[in-house]
């Protein structure tokens, strides 16, 4: 199945030397840092040279992974004030962050009646919470001259919508239109905002949906390496290759895609 998961897969850059060049001596920024991907890019961040700083909520397991390390609820505002101020203390300012803490769930609407919490969560994780920090680092990163923005997001959020993943895709669609509208502005002060459109990654977050088990998708550090070439090339977007043409035709599949969602 490895085959097949390459080729469906955005791709990838594991050389060492591109992405020291790329980041030896710069300050990053990691979200969602304690477990799958955060974890596996960490090491990688690590081993280019970079300053890394690792934010999350388990913070004993940051702790096996980094020294620079910050516990960060991202649905709790004063969490992240109190993370953005600390990193800004502590280091002045970043050169890239990355966007990667997720909360993802499925569920039929039907179940969720009763469960509008499901709904907020998924917003205050893939939402609200990073563009709160987001804003609280932005002066020092005008200031500073330049740097990189980059969001793990998802495949689902450019193809047409799926059932069971309203919580989840809204509010990563929500964080991915945010970054969208902040490309023009941010521009003009050397700063890159690049979306990775990541496809199944066999992790802790997937590993709830079952059917999931069987299916062609990435390792943990397999998409570590594909946001390795969105640091190292700093594009828009970085997805894969049969993502733009589904996008392009998501209104023509739309209304017949409805009948085959379960």
């Amino acid at each position: 199945m490895s085959w097949l998961s390459r080729l469906l897969a955005p791709p990838l850059c594991a050389d060492p030397a591109l992405l020291r060049r790329a980041l030896e001596g710069k300050t990053v920024l990691l979200t969602g840092a304690s477990y799958g991907i955060g974890a596996a890019l960490a090491v990688r961040l690590r081993q280019a040279g970079a300053r890394v700083l690792l934010a999350a909520r388990s913070l004993e397991q940051l702790q096996a992974l980094g020294s620079h390390v910050y516990a960060l609820d991202l649905r709790d505002s004063a969490s992240v004030d109190q993370v953005a101020a600390a990193v800004l203390r502590d280091h002045g300012s970043v050169d890239v962050v990355i966007h990667n803490a997720g909360k993802s769930i499925r569920r039929p609407l039907l179940k969720a009646l009763d469960r509008p919490h499901d709904f907020e969560r998924c917003m205050g994780v893939n939402y609200l919470g990073p563009v709160r920090l987001q804003l609280a680092l932005l002066p020092s990163m005008i200031a500073r001259g330049g740097g990189q923005i980059v969001n793990v997001s998802s495949v689902g959020v450019r193809m047409p919508p799926v059932a069971q993943w309203a919580a989840y895709l809204a509010s990563k669609s929500a964080f991915d239109h945010w970054l969208g509208a902040a490309v023009p502005e941010l521009r003009g002060y050397g700063i890159a905002c690049t979306s990775v459109y990541l496809g199944l990654v066999h992790t802790r977050m997937s590993a709830p949906t079952k059917q999931y088990a069987s299916l062609p998708g990435l390792s943990a550090d397999e998409a570590a390496c594909v946001l390795c070439r969105a640091l190292i090339r700093r594009p828009r977007s970085l997805q894969p290759w049969w993502l733009a043409p589904v996008h392009w035709l998501s209104p023509v599949l739309e209304r017949p895609l409805e009948w085959f969602r379960f």
